[in-house]
């Protein structure tokens, strides 16, 4: 490990006067005429006026004033005009804009104009809720903000601290610590290293982990390499896979390469399951929507000899049958239901639709540790390799354990560390720690599988002893072992694993001491110490959480790195079923997955349970697997190793106190690693999606049912059934009311199962209940007819429209009520809200042609045998809808 001597902090502040920082020089940048591998670090800390020991707090408080927050540009809050022209380009939105279109170009002004009240209004109310919604967001992600550990001091002369500041907050020239799971927070230049890797997959595209140290002499073969292959250089968008390290910033925000690369556009990410599902329902409206102006001018030109007279009803007609309000409601229930989950749950939901996809998922994927079991597990035993009990296993597992830690700059030790600790500390023969001097660390990451620390034992000297433990199988190929003794040794793990324990290896070899650093490839020829055995406790909430979890139909799947029978043991303990039941069985592993293809992957994750020995892209690609099948997949993970699948589900969960990578890349963010918490999250989904569902089917179907009348009663009468004024001003009234379902409480049945947009059953259910809201309107013809039978002229018109017009709100406020309803009595109860929005727009219906407006709308009064005969009508209508709906339910 390389360090900056710490004299230079003196060298490197270069203040012009007490207090004051001096201009601060940006240093050379990588590429330009003066290449940075030919800067030193000295030259670097010094044309940042800065130093190792980090800067003042008033002078990087100046700092921040005058460069700006280290936030992205993409990452800045989007004004609220640019909201509400970005909301023109919604599918709904300028279809109705084109109909606007049209009928301005026939000079159908009337019918133009509510059309473009339509549109202002939709966009008006959903930019409005999304920047109230973003702003709430805003305000919640603050409470998981990532942050960096930086290195300051409060005067010049005081000591350097190392405490905890927004990313946001940092300045060039700030001293900063990485380790695992750390985000690079900006473009920096390594000063010091212990075994530091990084992923720059964001930047570079490459997959694998990149070593990265400090480099103060130049390096011929570096002379020509990108600033990517630069290991001095550390880049905004990476993130730390190993080791640990110090670096100084030297770029922040936009200035970074990470803004430069990417033009300030944040990454897109794929298509949720709530976005295919919402735009599936979408673009099928669409095509009846547009498919409905010429086959009304075609059925009127050829059945009644009409021209283009009837093209303002024809549009009028395709606005009706528009679910204007969807991307309001859709809106408006994701943020409430975000809100209500944060204030009762402390659960951060950092992407809305995300809720939605919560309230999908049947199936969640997640690791056992810490979610199933205890973060911590204990120590069982500690043996040779004859099986027998043996103290100086522990030992040099505790020291393995202990000066990785500290050597390698670990933010928090491991779990299985930590009970290797407290083990040690209880057992006889630890001995005082001092006795060792930690010389070097090989810290633990998930590709290799084993850590490892570089010791210098009392009175040898000239002798370095490297311990290494980690993974049973990772650690046995790194020492010198013949066959048949090392496969002995696996199959005495494989007996204990088997029983449920989780066993860590431990080897040792002494090397002439050198003063170079040591790499991966120094763990090579150890000799076998032993095996230091583990269990898990299981966590005390998780089998209630199970089982509430399969009852609300959501399957668990454990995708774990232990061995098999370590896994199944702690599922089995929780009620999780684990048994072989043909196939492939439960539990399967990681080589058996290796060898399987996409396709038959998914059959098999779809019946297994436990997925043992995963790797990270093992992982992500059981939850690609899964989402392929059709399932909505959550995935729970905390650390760098959970990255891809977190990427790669429906839904990334993580929780608070999880890897800032890993919090950066998840949807909802847990106030602790708790099922209960994944509970609640997911009810407060489906309240939201069962709300938004509702509305679809109620809305879809009530103007289908519309539509269809209008179109038959178009063809049959020798008037139009309706003004186009009228049928676009009750499209406004069912609008403003169906803003209610925002705010209604679901059934029961509504949150007992994953709710799913599945454009089939939407098909299904409006088709069936439009046609019997088209017979209801048909038969009010009957009624009409009787009623209005001495009626001739403009009067009896004028009078046939009222009497539709007020019969399609009353049916329409019904509907509301009755499909909302199911059987039993928690969802006979409507919500408040709902109920008042029904009716309202009931009495809108009665009334409205009565008032002055309704001569101005082309409506007269109606007769009192009118309101006698449909209340027959509406009575009729309720029996049969409520007959339908059980149907419905019954066969569903």
């Amino acid at each position: 490990m390389n360090s900056v001597p710490e004299s230079s902090a003196a060298a490197g502040s270069g203040r012009t006067t007490p207090g004051a920082p001096a201009p601060v020089t940006p240093p050379p940048v990588v590429g330009t005429s003066v290449p940075e591998p030919l800067t030193t670090s000295l030259q670097i800390l010094r044309s940042l006026d800065s130093g190792p020991r980090g800067l003042v707090e008033a002078h990087a408080e100046e700092r921040l004033a005058r460069f700006g927050d280290n936030v992205l540009p993409a990452w800045r809050p989007v004004p609220w005009p640019r909201r509400f022209i970005r909301s023109l380009r919604d599918p709904f939105t300028s279809v109705l804009l084109c109909l606007g279109l049209v009928s301005a170009l026939v000079s159908a002004w009337g019918t133009a104009c509510v059309i473009l009240a339509l549109v202002a209004v939709s966009c008006l109310l959903r930019s409005t809720e999304e920047h109230r919604a973003d702003r709430s967001t805003e305000a919640l992600r603050e409470l998981v903000a990532t942050t960096a550990t930086v290195v300051r001091r409060t005067s010049a002369d005081a000591p350097p601290r190392e405490r905890q500041v927004p990313v946001a907050d940092l300045v060039p020239g700030d001293v900063i610590r990485l380790g695992p799971g750390d985000l690079v927070p900006a473009d920096v230049r390594v000063l010091r290293a212990g075994g530091l890797t990084v992923h720059q997959s964001a930047l570079t595209g490459e997959s694998a982990p990149v070593a990265k140290h400090p480099l103060d002499a130049p390096d011929i073969a570096l002379a020509g390499a990108g600033p990517f292959a630069q290991p001095q250089l550390c880049f905004q968008g990476s993130s730390v896979t190993s080791g640990s390290g110090t670096a100084v910033i030297t770029a922040t925000g936009g200035a970074t390469r990470f803004a430069a690369a990417h033009d300030g556009r944040a990454r897109q990410r794929g298509a949720s399951a709530f976005d295919r599902s919402v735009q599936g329902i979408s673009w099928t409206l669409i095509r009846f929507m547009l498919l409905t102006p010429p086959l009304v001018l075609m059925a009127n030109a050829a059945l009644r000899g009409r021209g283009l007279e009837t093209l303002p009803f024809a549009v009028a007609v395709a606005v009706g049958l528009t679910p204007e309000m969807l991307p309001v409601i859709v809106t408006t229930a994701l943020a409430r239901g975000a809100a209500r989950l944060a204030r009762t749950s402390g659960v951060i939901v950092k992407r809305l639709p995300a809720l939605h996809d919560l309230g999908a998922v049947d199936v969640l994927c997640l690791d056992k540790t810490g979610t199933l079991t205890e973060d911590r597990p204990v120590v069982e035993a500690a043996v040779d390799g004859s099986d027998l009990p043996d103290p100086g296993v522990l030992r040099w597992a505790a020291l393995s354990a202990l000066w990785t830690l500290q050597l390698a700059e670990l933010p928090a030790p491991d779990a299985l560390d930590e009970a290797v600790l407290d083990a040690a500390e209880e057992a006889e023969g630890w001995g005082p720690a001092a006795a060792y001097e930690g010389v070097a660390a090989l810290p633990f990451d998930p590709v290799r599988r084993v850590a490892t620390a570089v010791l210098r034992r009392p009175g040898r000297l000239g002798v370095h002893t490297l311990v290494t433990k980690g993974a049973v199988e990772a650690v046995l190929e790194r020492c010198a072992l013949d066959w048949e003794e090392r496969e002995r040794l696996l199959a005495l793990a494989a007996r204990k694993a088997e029983s449920g324990l989780r066993l860590l290896a431990v080897a040792r070899a002494d090397r002439p001491a050198r003063h170079g650093t040591y790499t991966p490839a120094d763990e090579r020829g150890l000799t076998f110490v032993g095996l230091v055995a583990l269990r898990d406790v299981p966590a005390p909430s998780a089998a209630d959480a199970l089982d509430v979890l399969a009852r609300r139909g959501v399957t668990v799947k454990v995708l774990t790195g232990d061995h098999p029978g370590t896994a199944a043991r702690a599922c089995e303990d929780l009620g999780l079923r684990t048994d072989a039941a043909g196939g492939y069985g439960d539990v399967v592993t990681a080589e058996l997955v290796d060898t399987l293809s996409d396709a038959e992957l998914a059959r098999v994750a779809d019946r297994a349970t436990v997925f043992a020995r995963c790797t990270p892209e093992h992982k992500a690609r059981i939850v690609s697997a899964l989402r392929a099948a059709g399932h909505t997949t959550g995935f729970l993970g905390d650390g760098v190793n959970d990255l891809p699948a977190l990427h790669a589900a429906d839904v990334g969960i993580c929780p608070r106190n999880a890897v800032d990578v890993a919090r950066e890349a998840a949807d909802v963010v847990l106030a602790e690693k708790d099922l209960t918490a994944i509970d609640r999250a997911v009810l407060a989904g489906r309240h939201s999606s069962g709300n938004i569902a509702t509305y679809l089917r109620i809305t879809l179907s009530s103007n289908l049912g519309n539509v269809i009348a209008m179109l038959t009663a178009g063809l049959m009468l020798p008037f139009l059934p309706m003004l186009p004024a009228q049928v676009l001003v009750q499209n406004l009234c069912f609008d403003a009311a169906q803003l209610a379902f925002a705010f209604d409480r679901p059934g029961a049945s509504t949150l007992r199962r994953p709710t799913v947009l599945r454009s089939r059953d939407f098909l299904r259910f409006i088709t069936g209940f439009g046609l019997l809201n088209a017979a209801a309107d048909l038969a009010t013809f009957g009624v009409l007819a009787l009623a209005l039978h001495n009626a001739a002229g403009t009067d009896g018109e004028a009078a046939f429209h009222a009497g539709w017009f007020t019969e399609n709100l009353l049916t329409q406020a019904l509907v509301m009520v009755l499909l909302r309803t199911g059987r039993s009595a928690a969802e006979r109860r409507a919500g408040g809200p709902l109920r008042a929005a029904a009716a309202g727009l009931a009495v809108v219906g009665v009334l409205l042609p009565l008032t002055p407006l309704g001569p101005l709308l082309g409506m007269s009064a109606l007769p009192p045998l009118y309101y006698l005969l449909l209340g027959s009508v509406l009575g009729l209508y309720a029996v049969g809808l409520t007959a339908a709906r059980r149907r419905y339910e019954r066969h569903r």
